[in-house]
């Protein structure tokens, strides 16, 4: 296995590092993909450890299991400010049940629980809430710290005026995100292939779109809500349509009340950028989660990464939620430019919904 992105392992190494500093013995633990019954060679963690000796002040000593003797002689074995990965979790099914005898060995005699995965706060696993019944103190490490003090300040208390934007293929997928913004936004944009469903809501002819027809209903429930609640509710004014899903389709910029019979609209076009780039400079906090177009395709990647270069230069606090347009701000070579860039996809999701992350409600001080 090589490690094509390692961001979640490089977002971990300042909690790693303060704990080293300060003498701790660090056991850390992580899962990949998702093995079907015990250990297989291609999910192991050993890439890991040797990615993380490199970004760490010390060696990392790598352990082929995560419960059982081989670890328990390795932690007896240890010393003060020295680092031991521990073998992918889901090795175990016991991990995503959330076992209780489980979650005791993989605990063993740790005394402080480290939670730095929001990744996976979103989930009551052994490795992220189970543990927290073992060890005596469970603390959020910076990196989650971080998290909830962008993703949950941002939505609970932001600065005014407050845009989200919401983009992405699928209303279904985003109906609790669009709902929860709804309530706390002074604007919200929407992108991507979801505003098909809300033309069809407006009764435009959307061609060979994407469209959600049991989501129509619905979208004329959400753009009725933002009105009586006030929020300028945006959607593009014109779009790229394109006559197949394909990087060499023919391509031609459509007014979205002019999109013609058999095409199907893959971005947003120049227009709307114009417009979403002037409501957007006007506002001191935005949180942006999915793309505006299919980004993947050169042909059909200029909205979204218009919008990134827009929150690049934005005079006040930008936050990327995850997902997609996280991707879309590393492509564009922008990332180091935005407030804060979110490593959980699901989790940031489930955060701007409104939910309770179980990984983040089993620590002692949230």
């Amino acid at each position: 296995m090589n490690i094509t992105d390692d961001t979640r392992i490089r977002a971990a190494v300042p909690t790693i590092e303060y704990l080293v500093k300060n003498g701790a013995k660090v056991l850390a633990c992580s899962h990949f993909g998702r093995p079907k019954s015990g250990p297989e060679d291609k999910f192991r963690l050993t890439p890991v450890g040797a990615r993380l000796s490199e970004l760490l002040s010390c060696p990392v000593t790598k352990i082929d299991d995560c419960v059982g003797p081989e670890v328990e002689k390795a932690v007896a074995g240890m010393s003060n400010g020295s680092v031991c990965l521990l073998e992918n979790t889901r090795f175990y099914k016991e991990e995503e049940a959330n076992d209780a005898g489980f979650s005791k060995k993989l605990a063993g005699s740790a005394e402080i629980f480290v939670n730095d995965a929001f990744g996976t706060a979103h989930r009551a696993h052994a490795s992220t809430a189970g543990v927290t019944g073992t060890c005596k103190t469970n603390v959020a490490g910076f990196l989650l710290q971080k998290e909830l003090d962008y993703l949950d300040g941002a939505v609970k208390n932001p600065e005014r005026p407050f845009c989200a934007i919401v983009g992405g293929s699928k209303v279904s997928s985003k109906i609790g995100v669009i709902e929860s913004l709804l309530a706390k936004s002074d604007k919200v944009i929407l992108g991507g292939g979801m505003i098909f469903t809300f033309y069809k809501a407006l009764g435009k002819s959307v061609g060979a779109s994407l469209v959600e027809d049991d989501k129509v209903e619905l979208a004329k429930t959400l753009m009725a809500e933002a009105e009586k609640k006030g929020v300028k509710l945006l959607l593009p004014t014109d779009v790229v349509v394109a006559d197949k899903f394909a990087a060499d389709a023919n391509t031609k910029v459509v007014s979205v009340d002019a999109i013609p019979e058999g095409w199907m609209g893959l971005d947003i076009g120049p227009d709307s950028v114009a417009s979403f780039q002037k409501e957007l400079n006007e506002c001191k906090s935005v949180i942006w989660n999915g793309p505006m177009g299919v980004f993947e395709m050169d042909a059909f990647a200029k909205g979204t990464f218009a919008i990134a270069d827009t929150l690049a230069n934005l005079n006040g606090i930008t936050i990327i939620g995850g997902g997609d347009s996280v991707a879309a701000v590393e492509k564009a070579g922008l990332a180091d430019k935005m407030s804060h860039i979110s490593t959980g996809g699901g989790a940031s999701l489930e955060l701007l919904e409104g939910k309770v992350l179980p990984g983040v409600a089993a620590l002692d001080d949230k």
